[in-house]
């Protein structure tokens, strides 16, 4: 009886060890088992209107997370510089979201230390603008027509960056460019109606803009955002607005409107708020840009209205 009873404790001491052996304590990773390969995909973006197009192309498929690589008030990435911490957010990306037409200017250092990263370049084939001195203007989310086109250029990358959600990306853009598209129509209807559509801009976000709703640019305050126009600058404009009896001055809620508002008492304008969709929360909505332009629609048409 006792050799039968030291027996069975010898199994169950046996079989306690081999369960042991089969489960382990550590964590699980994301990497698929013996393929060494990720299971999750990580997409950063370089500035906010990036951040919030490549939302709606990823929304909801699993394991796929969206980061963006700058403050969400950065604004406009003219003259960024990179920081540690933009590198270290790099080397977890399977894919960079840029905007490109020369938006980003410190690609190249990007590039230089992660030859390997895929970089999405959201205004691909879109025609761009340019400048009195010929330079191209990068803005081209601020037209509804360019964020579609962006949109397309975005799921279309992410499509061939992760394969095995790329129906999943594509179905998801083709949603939002409704979305898009209808928020423009309702803007046409609206703007369409008014004959007198001059304005004065805060800095060259709004050529795409304009040219899409037929506004017309009269004259800039500042070409680059945080640069003080001269006294002649400001003289020349003074003059330019009293001549095309201008009463409309768009100031951008990023930036101080003091140049804008010292300008309208000198001439009898007024100044309203235009966004450009450059900052935002810092886990914005989805819907965050059709927002931004809904609103950007009620100041135009009351400044309109005002205006005819």
């Amino acid at each position: 009886m006792k050799v039968k009873t030291l027996r069975i404790i010898s199994i169950f001491i046996l079989c306690v060890f081999v369960l042991s052996g089969c489960t382990s304590n550590t964590p699980a990773d994301n990497s698929s088992a013996g393929t060494g390969e990720k299971s999750s995909t990580t997409i950063v973006t370089s500035f906010y209107p990036l951040y919030i197009f490549t939302k709606n192309v990823a929304k909801g498929i699993q394991d796929v997370k969206v980061v963006n690589m700058t403050e969400p008030q950065t604004g406009c990435l003219h003259d960024y510089q990179l920081i540690p911490a933009d590198m270290k957010t790099l080397e977890g990306a399977d894919a960079f979201v840029i905007n490109g037409a020369g938006m980003e200017a410190f690609m190249d250092k990007v590039l230089e230390q992660q030859e390997d990263l895929k970089v999405i370049e959201a205004s691909k084939g879109i025609k761009l603008l340019k400048d009195e001195n010929g330079e191209e203007n990068a803005h081209v989310w601020v037209s509804i027509s360019g964020a579609i086109q962006e949109v397309k250029n975005i799921a279309e990358g992410l499509a061939q960056a992760d394969t095995k959600n790329a129906g999943a990306y594509k179905e998801n853009a083709e949603a939002y460019v409704k979305l898009l598209e209808a928020q423009r129509e309702k803007m046409h209807k609206e703007l369409d109606t008014f004959k007198k559509k001059d304005i004065v801009t805060f800095h060259e976000a709004f050529p795409y803009f304009a040219e899409e709703f037929g506004l017309n640019i009269v004259s800039v305050i500042e070409r680059e955002p945080g640069t003080d126009p001269s006294a002649g600058e400001i003289a020349d404009l003074i003059e330019t607005i009293k001549k095309t009896d201008c009463k409309v001055l768009f100031a951008e809620p990023q930036y101080s409107q003091k140049a804008a508002e010292s300008i309208a008492k000198q001439t009898g304008a007024k100044v309203y708020l235009l966004d450009p969709v450059v900052t935002g929360e810092k886990d914005a909505p989805e819907d965050s840009y059709i927002k931004a332009m809904d609103e950007n629609l009620k100041v135009l048409t009351e400044a309109f209205r005002q205006n005819q």
